[in-house]
């Protein structure tokens, strides 16, 4: 849902990963009429497959046809995520271009949006998109979006947080705006072209950030401490 927009040379892409789940989302896009995205089934494949999945995606592009990376930095899987992230930072690094780390949940919340413009009665521009994901120990993963004015990105009004299910709850009673709420729970790789699609928003807004600065979120320990 990108319209009216400054955009990429012809010749140059934008790629995104999305590694936060046991499937591999890979899309590349030049954002004027040259887009193509896959999902892979992969599970513990994945840190072995996927430079060779990569390799295979890009083509007919080489490296040198990209002009920035995207990948989503959770929260997500512990080990996918952390593959997923150090495999964009190494790929920034090496390209010398930029790398945007995109939230998983407002991968979701933009595809949700997406799907849904021109926006219907059921979200308006003004609605609010809040986001819960199953996370570890009996908690969610939450996070409260709402779509800029111009239709060109999110704002988070609540951060990507870690809460027990009625400490959610508690926050969603006492929300003052109107809102729609999102389940994450299956096929969140297939939002990696929202991934590539937040990402290629920021990079019009002349944002270039450096490779060192894609950090992942995970929001819990992988191993319980008690």
């Amino acid at each position: 849902m990108i319209t009216e927009l400054e955009q990429l040379e012809l010749t140059k892409y934008g790629l995104a990963l999305h590694t936060t789940t046991p499937e591999l989302g890979l899309a590349i896009s030049n954002f004027t009429g040259d887009t193509r995205s896959g999902v892979w089934h992969l599970e513990r494949q994945l840190s072995s497959h996927l430079h060779q999945y990569l390799v295979e995606f890009i083509q007919p592009q080489t490296w040198a046809d990209l002009s920035f990376i995207a990948v989503a930095k959770g929260p997500g899987g512990f080990t996918g995520t952390r593959i997923g992230v150090v495999t964009a930072r190494t790929l920034g690094q090496q390209l010398d271009i930029p790398v945007f780390a995109i939230s998983t949940l407002a991968a979701v919340a933009w595809s949700a949006y997406s799907d849904q413009y021109p926006p219907s009665l059921s979200m308006g521009l003004g609605d609010n998109i809040a986001i819960q994901m199953p996370a570890q120990r009996g908690q969610v993963f939450t996070a409260i979006y709402q779509p800029t004015p111009d239709t060109r990105g999110l704002n988070a009004l609540f951060p990507d947080t870690v809460l027990t299910p009625e400490a959610w709850q508690e926050k969603l009673a006492h929300w003052n705006t109107s809102y729609q709420l999102i389940e994450a729970k299956s096929g969140l790789a297939g939002t990696v072209t929202s991934i590539l699609e937040l990402a290629y928003l920021e990079w019009l807004c002349r944002k270039r950030p450096d490779w060192s600065e894609a950090l992942p979120y995970y929001g819990q320990n992988p191993v319980d401490p008690r």
